[in-house]
């Protein structure tokens, strides 16, 4: 169960620059968002403003990392294809999805679906999760995250 104030729970992850392992990035603040999809609009331009805003991440010491069902393949052509300067962690098993509780029941076209609920997760230092959002509208997201992050 997540909980606000605790610790993150930890993991391993395949990513476009290799095995991310949450523990080893103690001491660097991490901003984890999950996305439905490569290549889909929503998840395009939220990748955007990620990339857009990197300088201010970077700036206060901050790790960001996306993270879908997608494979390294299909990662390594959207983090080309968007110039972005920050990895993306490759999910196909849904191990990590289900460890941040962010597969969901979605209607698509009249019918149920399980899909990753659009959701970022800010860790501290120490590692432990200081902030969640869950039902994320991509325009005004990262904004809101650079915000929260100024509070750390």
């Amino acid at each position: 169960m997540l909980e606000i104030g605790k610790p993150a729970p930890d993991f391993t992850r395949p990513s476009t620059g290799g095995d991310i392992t949450l523990s080893k990035l103690r001491g660097q603040t991490v901003v984890l968002y999950f996305y439905p999809k490569d290549n889909t609009p929503g998840c395009t331009n939220e990748a955007i403003d990620f990339r857009d805003h990197y300088p201010e991440f970077k700036t206060a010491g901050t790790v960001v990392l996306g993270a879908s069902r997608d494979s390294l393949k299909s990662h390594l052509r959207f983090k080309e294809k968007l110039a972005l300067p920050f990895d993306l962690i490759s999910d196909e098993d849904e191990s990590l999805c289900n460890l941040y509780e962010v597969i969901k029941l979605k209607n698509m076209y009249g019918k149920q679906v399980r899909g990753i609920e659009r959701s970022t997760f800010l860790i501290d230092k120490e590692g432990i999760l200081r902030n969640e959002w869950r039902k994320v509208k991509v325009p005004g997201h990262v904004t809101a995250v650079l915000e929260a992050l100024e509070t750390l």
